[in-house]
């Protein structure tokens, strides 16, 4: 038997591609279960109806896995937490169905989650290698970037979050990916720009910097096509040309966007007087983002998580509906899945 006075969460994430489930005790996480989908790869993409039937086929494998490795009975859970939003909605639905059903059977609280804010209170995640916990402290700045969002976040407490700026447009994911589509790297492409930049030059091809009205807002939709007209013009004078200066093409492409990045933050710190800076969401996981927070010029201190909490998994949305439950934000509303949901909501 558990001790009583432990809280034990089990966590589901749906929201796009990727079917996970967590199990955490208090803020430690026991077992993060991700069954990925390869089937997306073909088409560039991730295909919502084939997404959300991979999910029904994936939930109740990985759930029971998380509660194998985790080595907790379904009866010692405390409650459940499942992502509400936002996210494609048949994925989302499957998530909300089973969670709803699983809670009801145990009777036991279910905790509907913000995936964004979710993202970011991965940072309050114990981690077993750590002996001191990095975490940050309020008031800091988030920000979040992944294939479907771009956001400057101030998080003056665990669910007090300010969106300062976001994406106009494109998120930051989706100007990696597209850029990579467009040389003909395989789907998800901003890995392997991350992984060619490494040995080419950042400034062999300087690309422009969009202008946005609010000073702390994203726009890629006018890198993006630059990128894409810049690879049209030179393959067309030679067949040969993302052969020849694919690395150099892909640091190029890297620093533009992660230089665009930096001079928000920079902004950001200068407009908030903020200087604890952290990432959250899968992009955060690109290697020149992370070496360019931590250089020591800016004055601020970066928090950086965990790769395997950077990317979409349930051990984030445990973290959060265990805050949540210790601080009594739990409803008796009915849940339902939102597609689209602001990590201010």
């Amino acid at each position: 038997m558990k001790n009583s006075k432990d809280i034990y969460i089990l966590a589901i994430e749906s929201s796009c591609d990727d079917t996970s489930a967590a199990v955490l005790k208090n803020n430690q996480v026991l077992s993060n279960v991700i069954a990925n989908q390869d089937i997306h790869q073909k088409y560039g993409g991730v295909v919502p109806e084939l997404a959300s039937r991979a999910h029904q086929q994936n939930i109740v494998p990985v759930v029971q896995q998380a509660l194998k490795q985790a080595n907790v009975s379904k009866n010692d859970l405390t409650a459940v937490a499942f992502t509400k939003g936002p996210g494609l909605m048949g994925s989302l639905l499957v998530g909300t169905s089973f969670a709803t059903a699983f809670a009801n059977a145990l009777n036991i609280p279910l905790i509907d989650v913000n995936h964004m804010q979710a993202h970011i209170l991965a940072h309050f995640i114990q981690d077993h290698k750590q002996k001191t916990p990095n975490q940050p402290t309020f008031p800091f700045i988030c920000l979040t970037i992944s294939g479907g969002h771009t956001q400057i976040v101030k998080v003056s407490s665990y669910f007090n979050f300010e969106i300062l700026g976001e994406t106009l447009d494109d998120a930051v994911g989706e100007a990696f990916d597209k850029s990579a589509k467009v040389m003909g790297l395989t789907y998800p492409g901003g890995p392997l720009i991350d992984k060619y930049a490494k040995d080419g030059n950042p400034n062999a091809y300087p690309f422009p910097k969009p202008k946005t009205k609010n000073a702390l807002d994203f726009s890629f939709s006018g890198f993006k096509t630059s990128v894409m007209r810049f690879i049209q013009k030179n393959v067309k004078e030679n067949p040969q040309f993302i052969d020849e200066n694919l690395n150099d093409i892909c640091a190029s492409i890297q620093n533009g966007i992660v230089s665009i990045l930096m001079d928000k933050l920079k902004k950001t710190v200068k407009q908030t007087n903020i200087r604890q800076i952290a990432i959250a969401g899968g992009v955060s996981a690109n290697s020149e983002i992370r070496k360019r927070l931590t250089e020591n010029k800016y004055g601020w201190k970066t928090f950086i998580p965990p790769f395997e909490y950077t990317t979409d998994n349930a051990a984030m949305i445990g973290i959060t509906g265990y805050l949540k439950y210790k601080n009594g934000l739990i409803n008796n509303d009915k849940k339902l899945a939102t597609a689209r949901l602001k990590v201010d909501e």
